[in-house]
């Protein structure tokens, strides 16, 4: 249910992981015999990054309609969390490999894309911690009853 905070940070960090399909992680000037030309890193554009992208997109969306199964809806927001770590390390690898290939870039710079998937970590840990915080409040009550 949106009404509760989890879902709502869930929410934002889909939101945010989508933006890895419009702007991209890295941009770098490359110097091919001679001639000058621009080249960007993205996360369609290598199928690793594009996999990881669409499920670290979708499993937040599918973690917010799991609010009936706490335990269920922590284990995908852990999941979240482990995929998204991967995804960062994923980009990391792929612009190291671009960096070090041929032609060199001369010049690069990380882009917005890279600053996403770091900000939806953020987000998801904030999102597991609401859930954790239910779950304990839940397990107070039924020892009350």
């Amino acid at each position: 249910m949106i009404q509760r905070i989890q879902s709502l940070w869930l929410l934002v960090a889909a939101l945010f992981n989508a933006g890895l399909f419009y702007f991209s992680l890295y941009k770098a000037d490359v110097m091919n015999e001679g001639v000058a030309s621009m080249h960007e890193v993205t996360a369609g554009g290598n199928i690793l990054l594009f996999l990881l992208a669409i499920v670290i997109v979708a499993l937040p969306l599918v973690t917010i309609f799991m609010f009936k199964n706490r335990k269920q809806q922590s284990n995908l927001a852990k999941l979240s969390i482990v995929l998204n770590i991967g995804f960062i390390a994923a980009a990391i690898m792929v612009v190291t490999n671009f960096s070090n290939g041929t032609p060199t870039p001369t010049n690069g710079s990380y882009r917005l894309g890279m600053v996403l998937p770091i900000a939806s970590l953020v987000i998801l840990l904030m999102a597991y911690n609401a859930i954790r915080k239910d779950i304990k409040t839940i397990k107070s009550l039924d020892r009350l009853r």
